[in-house]
């Protein structure tokens, strides 16, 4: 038999079990009861197992490596400090794969040998709960491995399985979407496969794959219990001739996956990779996916810590206010595609800390990739961006007892967890402050974004307001002390005029400032608006006196 479907009828009934499937699954969606997003309130971690930590001395991470280092992640005991107090996680792809990566998939039904079995990921996921975190995977929809054995077995013109790929007889001319080749000789015939000849693409036009792939779905959620899914390269999965991103066919087909995943699991979190801009990106969004990534913030926010200016960051905000529903898209800084942050910023760890403390103090659900909180570098090629996890200053780095699977970073000073644990100002240290004042106060994860002009270009300052809670945030991305010369805001009606307001840095940074609300709710300073050291954040908490 190939693959493990449940779904092994005769081909001639495939569109009605699709429908029959579909609607099912709808009405028990409709009548699940709804819950709050927990996603929300989340801040993400994403894990490359590969590299995070080796349990059995062969050089590769595994689960039961994950599952030892859970309590670096959350311990679960809010009255600790020394966790990083992450509350999700996203496990790079887990399933069998002949690549290190894990992208090109060859059994969707089991983990990666390297990993482990089924049943430590079920020990993860109960002792990730047990913490209160909760565990998404990477599920890779466009394509398989060519060694996949539905590939092997549609390699045959007669085969059953030729059209769960998409096949032409002659060689069609054009090219990808970023001019890449995308028909590969495949023997008889030729193979469509977007990214790389070992990974071809689906066929979702044949609804034999939709009903195999949608009890994949159906496995993980219900026999294995993930909380969920980061889909991969979803706006390639339907292609229209030419047309190889973003068709209607893509659209029809995820309000279909999306309807299955909430019946098997109305709280489930489906994050769609979606590489596009804004206006494509939220087309996505509602009935197809819960949140999807917002990459122009990515690049405008390290872009502006770079350069020293706030404009940058303000006209992607402007942008996202404009376009998304509220809070609806996930942010970060950089992942397993992109060169890592401490190598973007040239080793800066001042502007490092200053980029953490953009992204966890906006909306949106944030995102770190492993290794970012205590600055590990990396340039491409990817090899080089996901090398493993620096536990400490030894030679083997605290990952493995072998040998490594791919060479350590060169480290800077310090870039470890066991250097930067014991140090108040370190990176680490930051990040673990930034995700506890977030997790403290709901203004910050949810709370309505406000653009404050302070008269200076090289502050970037916004107020987060939710019901009375005010949260005023400023940013100094120079490298000199920088001092507001005014706050400009539309304030909330509910501030009444003439009002003295106590204004608390929450990092206990900068000492309280008292403000007072005028006839026109703009805001007179009692005293002066305290300076700003190079690349220093503060965050004010604003009560009313």
């Amino acid at each position: 038999m190939i693959g493990k479907s449940h779904w092994q009828g005769g081909r001639a009934c495939l569109p009605l079990a699709l429908f029959v499937c579909c609607a099912l699954i709808c009405s028990i969606a409709a009548c699940a009861s709804a819950t709050a997003n927990w996603w929300a309130d989340a801040v993400f971690y994403e894990v490359f197992v590969r590299s995070f930590q080796d349990s059995d001395g062969d050089g590769i991470g595994d689960l039961r490596g994950l599952i030892e280092r859970l309590d670096y992640l959350n311990d679960g005991d809010l009255s600790t400090a020394d966790d990083l107090g992450v509350t999700a996680l996203w496990l790079m792809p887990i399933c069998e794969s002949p690549s290190y990566h894990g992208y090109d998939v060859t059994d969707y039904y089991d983990v990666e040998s390297d990993y482990g079995t089924l049943n430590d990921l079920r020990q993860l996921l109960d002792e990730a709960h047990a913490r209160g975190i909760r565990v998404i995977i990477d599920l890779v929809l466009n394509h398989t491995s060519s060694s996949h054995p539905w590939f092997q077995a549609s390699r045959g013109p007669a085969s059953m399985y030729r059209d769960w790929y998409i096949w032409s007889d002659t060689l069609p001319s054009y090219t990808g979407p970023w001019g890449q080749r995308v028909w590969h000789f495949g023997g008889v015939g030729f193979y469509y496969g977007l990214f790389w000849s070992e990974m071809p693409d689906l066929n979702y036009r044949n609804p034999a794959v939709s009903v195999q792939m949608f009890d994949v779905v159906r496995f993980w959620l219900d026999e294995v219990g993930v909380d969920g899914f980061r889909l991969d390269a979803i706006r390639h999965l339907i292609e229209n001739g030419e047309q190889q991103e973003n068709t209607v066919a893509t659209h029809f087909w995820l309000k279909g996956l999306s309807a299955v995943a909430k019946g098997w699991n109305h709280d489930a979190l489906l994050m769609g990779e979606v590489w596009d801009s804004p206006a494509a990106i939220v087309s996505y969004l509602d009935h197809e996916m819960d949140l999807c990534f917002e990459f122009s913030l990515a690049g405008a926010i390290l872009s502006g810590v770079r350069d020293g200016k706030r404009s940058e960051i303000e006209d992607a905000l402007q942008t996202i206010q404009q376009t998304y529903p509220e809070g609806q898209y996930g942010t970060f800084l950089s992942n397993h595609d992109q060169e890592r942050v401490m190598s973007q910023l040239k080793g800066n760890e001042a502007k490092a800390k200053l980029a953490a403390s953009i992204l966890l103090t906006l909306p949106g659900t944030p995102f770190v990739y492993y290794g970012e909180e205590i600055g590990m570098m990396g340039t491409k090629p990817d090899e080089l961006i996901r090398t493993p996890m620096q536990w400490s200053a030894q030679p083997d780095r605290g990952f493995t007892t072998g040998i490594p699977w791919q060479s350590y970073s060169t480290p800077q000073s310090g870039n470890t967890v066991e250097v930067q644990s014991n140090q108040n100002d370190s990176l680490l240290s930051i990040y673990r402050a930034l995700i506890r004042t977030r997790q403290a106060n709901r203004v910050l994860q949810a709370g309505k974004l406000i653009l404050v002009d302070v008269g200076h270009p090289s502050i970037l300052s916004y107020l987060r307001v939710q019901d009375d809670s005010l949260v005023w945030v400023l940013h100094n991305l120079s490298a000199f002390n920088v001092r507001p010369s005014k706050m400009d805001a539309e304030l909330p009606d509910s501030l009444d005029r003439g009002t003295s307001i106590l204004a608390t840095d929450l990092l206990g940074n900068v000492d309280p400032v008292v403000f007072r609300v005028a006839v026109d709710l703009g805001i007179d300073l009692d005293g002066e608006i305290p300076a700003l050291s190079p690349y220093q954040t503060a965050i004010f908490e604003l009560k009313m006196l």
